[in-house]
């Protein structure tokens, strides 16, 4: 099946639905998260700022999520931990109108999928303007997957099971390569949006990954004037 006959396009958040493309490094707005991250630990665990940086980084790697292994290890409450990590000022972000438009052209259902909650997709999906396109109903956050983050197996077929979509049928973006590889083996068309993260980048050799792209609203475009011919 190619890209004109797919129905659903399934978006990862964070990295894709702002990066570079629009002007928004992920640093921008996951370096404010990863401070209040290190704060918390620090806070709750009582140590200091270097060990419960150490260690955040090391459940990341570990567990796709630091919270995953701050809930295993620590006992930490994840509502309360997502809470104040998500508290972050985004007065900088403006709507992208570029993506809006391409978004509200394209005729397939448009869900996203993110490790974060569902809270924080509320928070940036607004900045850009493009919240009403999704709603609540249509985002799958980390609270829906039980706390076990992408790329369990299981926490993709929740996500398939809420939206009631069919993977065969469904175009999958993400800007961390590896989390593609239970979509690609659950028949999606993957797609990595190339960058420069280090984690991003892990896996994205593999060919588990159908299509790589610099630029999301382009990417949407190309689809859309395919599904039009």
């Amino acid at each position: 099946m190619n890209l004109k006959e797919k129905k659903y396009l399934l978006l990862d958040l964070d990295g894709v639905c702002y990066g570079k493309h629009n002007n928004y490094s992920l640093e921008r707005v996951f370096g404010q998260v990863s401070k209040r991250m290190t704060q918390f630990i620090s806070e709750k665990l009582k140590i200091d700022k270097d060990k419960a940086k150490e260690l955040q980084t090391n459940y990341f790697y570990k567990y796709n999520t630091s919270l995953r292994g701050l809930m295993v290890h620590n006992g930490i409450s994840p509502d309360e931990f997502l809470s104040y990590v998500h508290e972050i000022d985004l007065s900088f972000m403006k709507e992208d109108k570029i993506m809006r438009n391409e978004l509200k052209q394209l005729d397939m259902e448009k869900f996203i999928f993110t490790n974060g909650s569902a809270e924080h997709a509320a928070n940036i999906l607004t900045h850009l303007g493009v919240y009403d396109l999704f709603g609540r109903d249509k985002v799958f956050d980390i609270k829906d997957a039980g706390y076990v983050p992408k790329p369990e197996a299981e926490t993709f077929d929740l996500m398939v099971k809420k939206f009631g979509i069919n993977p065969k049928e469904t175009i999958y973006i993400e800007d961390i390569a590896k989390n593609l590889s239970i979509g690609h083996e659950r028949g999606c068309t993957t797609v990595w949006l190339i960058n420069d993260e280090h984690f991003g980048k892990i896996d994205a050799d593999k060919d588990f990954i159908s299509h790589k792209i610099e630029n999301l609203s382009l990417f949407l475009k190309e689809i859309r004037l395919l599904k039009s011919n």
